[in-house]
């Protein structure tokens, strides 16, 4: 199975990346799923229902999420009832929405996708490890073939996720800090790892907002509001081929590729 995993989609810029590139790399790629973290989809904070329904249309089959999943109010009116949007599964107990699902494939095969958040500079979670087997032991019941999304601050909590989880599942791929690192490797019992997906987005940019709004923040210390750049679109991210039988990954390669190339 060939799993292209999306790092976090910024604004409209990084939508019209994914509208216009998405079917391009189904096709190039013979992709079997495409899962993507859309946090920051809406106005590069939050995600309403027509953004996730736009993310779907254009061929995306699974979005996680993050921190700034609640920033929009709208998300209240999807959250429980389309299984495909996921928030971080280790919000506390109650919390609307879940942070795992199992989804299939047109072809029928069925793969596992589990969201969680980091504590590492942070707001304060349940422990993510533990959500993280929680979800994996329930998921192994259907498939072998498992995705986990860590969207988390600190690297050492993305790799320490990594090795915590290592021969039960397929990737281990960390979001949240919008720049893609170039550490992909699999892991000793089968796992593929990546620290970050990287942005969706503008990247002539700071993460995908306008410059000279960043640096009156960190220049001068005054209040801003970042509005979210437009030049340079990229989709970034990687694919994971894997086994379907053992879930077990055979490769995992990154992708950068260029809006209007």
């Amino acid at each position: 199975m060939r799993i292209l995993f999306i790092g976090d989609i910024v604004g409209n810029p990084g939508r019209e990346a994914i509208k216009k590139l998405v079917p391009i790399l189904v096709k190039e790629e013979q992709l079997d799923f495409v899962i993507a973290n859309a946090e920051n989809a809406a106005g590069g904070s939050g995600i309403t229902p027509a953004i996730a329904y736009e993310l779907f249309d254009a061929g995306v089959g699974a979005i996680t999420s993050g921190d700034h999943i609640w920033k929009k109010r709208e998300i209240f009116e999807i959250i429980d009832r389309d299984p495909r949007v996921l928030r971080p599964a280790n919000f506390p107990e109650g919390t609307p929405g879940k942070g795992w699902g199992v989804f299939t494939t047109p072809s029928g095969a069925k793969l596992g996708v589990v969201s969680v958040q980091g504590r590492v500079f942070m707001d304060p979670m349940e422990c993510p490890f533990r959500a993280c087997r929680q979800a994996i032991d329930l998921i192994r019941k259907e498939t072998q073939t498992i995705i986990v999304d860590i969207h988390a601050e600190a690297t050492s909590e993305k790799v320490a996720l990594g090795w915590y989880v290592d021969g039960a599942v397929s990737a281990v791929i960390g979001t949240h800090t919008h720049i893609q690192t170039a550490d992909e490797k699999i892991l000793p019992q089968g796992t593929a790892f990546l620290a970050d997906a990287g942005m969706t987005g503008p990247h002539f940019s700071v993460i995908g907002r306008k410059i000279e709004d960043v640096l009156e923040r960190f220049v001068r210390l005054l209040p801003r509001r970042f509005d979210v750049a437009e030049k340079d679109v990229q989709l970034q991210g990687a694919i994971i081929d894997v086994d379907q039988t053992s879930g077990v990954a055979r490769s995992i390669t990154r992708v950068q590729k260029k809006l209007g190339i």
